[in-house]
């Protein structure tokens, strides 16, 4: 999971909730999926987290760049 893009993860964490809301599954099954869609989400903020950093670092340089 630590290679996925931030799409692939979200795309997969769509599917985990689509499955646990239909129900059916024995106590394993949704406890299993529950922890995927856990790491899933993880993953998904680990992806936003960066593209913050980025954004705001642009904006850091940016200001830096313009005259006072």
């Amino acid at each position: 999971m630590a290679g996925f893009g931030y799409e692939r993860a979200r795309d997969e964490l769509v599917n985990v909730v689509k499955i646990l809301e239909q129900g059916g599954l024995d106590l394993d099954e949704s406890l299993a999926l529950w922890e995927r869609g856990e790491a899933l989400a993880n993953r998904c903020e680990e992806h936003l987290a960066g593209a913050r950093k980025r954004v705001e670092d642009a904006l850091h340089r940016t200001d830096l760049e313009q005259p006072q």
